[in-house]
């Protein structure tokens, strides 16, 4: 199997692309950076690298990239900084996700590949209609007219949701969200649901990026999870924090 992880110097891109190699996963990551690469990542010997800023590539590039993967996975994300939070690019994960897509079409796969994009709860399912209560909903309505990032990940999970679809022949995907991430070193027990089961806002609860990896690299090595969610949008909390207070 291959797959293709984008935002894979992040700290939840960093445990996916390890999940995935002790799974004897081939990986192939554009970074724009390598050194920002744990070693242990750099050196594996299932580990292709490409140094460059994934919107700075070339269509030839990014069609060379998908060639013959199974899974392309998204840890994209911005840097929460003022220069990440309104900097260019605005956009940074629907368009990449748009130019991912539009590659792995053109090079026509005889079987659908898994697309997997880390999201967040902050980003409402549509086909599920996920009711907010109005305060949530006036919240969500400034963070998405004033902070970019938020906007960036409704459009790319509506992208995939609604331009891509659940028929598309050439392309599966799955949308995961997690509640606030935190960092843990171990994988623990975590709950997986079809929509949130707490307000991302008023009563938020936790998952670690490391449980998010391994999340992610079920659905793209595990067919029987997959199956159950593909064309979804599940939201993943560690045990803990999977009931609401």
């Amino acid at each position: 199997m291959r797959a293709v992880v984008v935002g894979a110097s992040g700290a939840t891109g960093q445990q996916l692309v390890r999940e995935l190699l002790n799974r004897n996963v081939a990986v192939n990551i554009i970074v724009r950076e390598k050194d920002k690469l744990p070693n242990d990542i750099q050196t594996h010997r299932h580990l292709t690298i490409k140094e460059a800023s994934i919107l700075q590539l070339s269509d030839s590039e990014m069609l060379d990239i998908v060639k013959d993967c199974d899974a392309v996975a998204s840890c994209l994300g911005h840097n929460i900084t003022i220069k990440g939070i309104f900097g260019k690019p605005k956009m940074l994960v629907t368009d990449s996700v748009q130019r991912l897509c539009q590659a792995i079409q053109k090079n026509n796969p005889a079987k659908p590949v898994k697309f997997v994009l880390m999201n967040t709860t902050a980003n409402t399912n549509k086909d599920l209609n996920e009711q907010l209560a109005l305060k949530e909903k006036f919240v969500f309505s400034v963070l998405r007219n004033f902070l970019p990032p938020q906007l960036d990940n409704e459009r790319a999970a509506d992208y995939l949701r609604t331009e891509i679809g659940k028929s598309n022949n050439k392309i599966e995907w799955s949308i995961v969200r997690p509640d606030t991430l935190i960092d843990e070193n171990t994988v623990t027990e975590y709950r997986v649901f079809p929509s949130p089961v707490r307000s991302p806002i008023f009563d938020a609860g936790k998952t670690s990026r490391i449980n998010v990896a391994h999340f992610m690299s079920e659905l793209i090595t595990n067919e029987t999870v997959w199956e159950q969610w593909k064309s979804k949008m599940p939201v993943i909390y560690n045990e803990a924090y999977s009931l609401s207070k």
